[in-house]
C-alpha cells in the first residue's frame, strides 16, 4: 500500500483554489464554517480531475452542493466536475 500511495501527486492549495473555494462558500456550496471541503472541491477543480469521490454527505456529496459548484464553474469558465460517492463509481 505504501508503495502504491507513494506515487499520488500531491495537489497543492495555491491562490486560485482559495479563490474559488471562496466563491463556494460565497454561494453557499457549504457552509462558511466548513471551508475545507470548499477547499476540497477546488482543488479538484482546478487540478481538472473529472470526478471528485467523498462520503461527506453533509457537505460535499448532495444535490445542493452539485448544483451550485455547476454554477460557479460555468461562471467562472472551470471545467466541470462529477462529485460522487465511491459507491456510485
Amino acid at each position: 500500500m505504501k508503495e502504491v500511495v507513494s506515487q499520488f501527486s500531491v495537489l497543492l492549495l495555491t491562490d486560485d483554489v482559495e479563490s474559488l473555494a471562496n466563491e463556494y462558500v460565497r454561494y453557499g456550496a457549504v457552509p462558511k464554517n466548513y471551508p475545507e471541503d470548499a477547499y476540497h472541491i477546488a482543488v479538484a477543480v482546478i487540478n481538472e480531475l473529472g470526478i471528485l469521490l467523498s462520503w461527506n454527505f453533509r457537505h460535499i456529496v448532495r444535490r445542493e452542493t452539485k448544483d451550485i459548484v455547476k454554477m460557479v464553474n460555468t461562471l467562472n469558465r472551470f471545467r466541470q466536475i462529477e462529485i460522487m460517492t465511491p459507491a456510485e463509481l
